[in-house]
């Protein structure tokens, strides 16, 4: 941690943060808290000016390449499962989901729309590389239920997704703002891969409708095919990336919701 010693000096408290990439830690001093962060995206600066994240303090670049961001480090704490139905987290959602200034930025990027074709291809070939395919395991199951879907889930609308909108990553301050963190893994792609994670996870069926009409459409079944699509595929890429990890105890808690959501939608027995 040299680096960070070199940016802020001695007298400052650092102490890692986690996450899956380890580039990340709480920094303290007398008065003062910051999240630091290693090789953030530059996407950060526009989420921090929408207020999606907390406010970003400054930027620096290290002698290496190496671009550091500094964030607020707010008292807060994260969502609790059943505060998903909250209508302000619709509400934030769509402000993300409609932000052409969030879009515009990660196009620059270089992001191009994921389609689901792109989503199957991955999913397979991570399958062949995990030496995973069991015609009768309930993955392959899921897998060609994708398949046999991909047809009939592809959408014109493409905006920016977060793509882990678990609750861990909404964060309530102590001065009740709401902000949505970790944008690691955005993407553009279908609204529906946010919502059909968030709403198969969090929000009982018969309050879809509520939740959807705070998030500010009126749903219809072509939405709700998409999301279950989204659902399954974002869950195997999740149970996928434990196993990889070799997170064995995480990817079979994955694996049993997603049997779960599975046979509530019929796709399995």
């Amino acid at each position: 941690m040299n680096w960070l010693e070199h940016i802020l000096g001695n007298n400052w408290t650092v102490t890692p943060a986690g996450g899956s990439t380890g580039e990340a830690y709480y920094a303290q001093t007398e008065g003062k808290r910051l999240f630091l962060k290693r090789n953030s995206s530059p996407f950060l600066a526009v989420l921090s000016a929408e207020g999606i994240v907390p406010k970003l303090v400054w930027t620096k670049r290290l002698e290496n390449g190496d671009v550091i961001t500094a964030q607020e480090w707010l008292e807060g704490r994260e969502l609790q499962p059943k505060e998903m139905n909250h209508p302000r987290v619709a509400a934030l959602l769509s402000k993300i989901h409609h932000s052409t200034e969030l879009l515009d930025m990660l196009m620059r990027l270089g992001k191009h729309p994921l389609t689901p074709d792109e989503v199957l291809k991955d999913i397979k070939e991570n399958q062949t590389v995990l030496n995973r395919v069991d015609p009768h395991d309930e993955v392959q199951q899921a897998v060609t239920f994708l398949e046999e879907r991909v047809d009939d889930v592809h959408h014109d609308v493409h905006v920016v997704c977060h793509c882990d909108t678990n609750h861990n990553n909404w964060l309530l301050s102590a001065d009740d703002q709401l902000y949505l963190i970790d944008w690691d893994n955005a993407m553009v792609a279908d609204p529906a891969l946010d919502l059909g994670m968030l709403l198969h996870s969090y929000i009982p069926e018969e309050e879809w409708e509520n939740w959807l009409k705070e998030y500010g459409i009126s749903p219809d079944d072509q939405l709700f095919e998409r999301m279950i699509w989204y659902a399954v595929s974002q869950s195997l890429a999740f149970i996928q990336w434990h196993q990889m990890r070799g997170e064995y105890d995480e990817a079979t808690l994955r694996l049993n919701k997603l049997k779960s959501m599975m046979r509530k939608q019929g796709i399995i027995k």
